[in-house]
């Protein structure tokens, strides 16, 4: 849950753990961990063992440098999991908005 008003859903999240079968968590691949982020991997730790990471925004970085900075972006993600048991969750990089196209919406 990335969306104004996040840290009042919270709650909301935890009263419906026992129905939720997997995260997927999206991280902003130009960003990384945020506090939000950290915040839903430790929700996702009380509720499932099952985790799939999207670094989005991946258009954002150069296809020249692309490889190189999600490279970076995972070790960091994957550093910050350490202690966790989604060590080893997929990781995928995506790009909601497709050729960087940016419409209003």
């Amino acid at each position: 849950v990335d969306c104004p008003g996040h840290a009042s859903l919270i709650r909301t999240i935890i009263g419906g753990a026992q129905i939720i079968d997997m995260v997927l968590l999206v991280l902003d691949a130009t960003k990384g961990i945020q506090t939000q982020t950290a915040e839903c991997i430790v929700i996702a730790e009380m509720t499932t063992r099952n985790l799939v990471i999207c670094l989005n925004k991946v258009d954002l970085f150069t296809v020249e440098e692309r490889e190189e900075k999600l490279r970076c972006v995972e070790l960091r993600v994957r550093g910050a999991l350490k202690h966790t048991r989604f060590l080893g969750a997929p990781m995928v990089g995506v790009a909601a908005a497709v050729g960087g196209e940016k419409v209003a919406a």
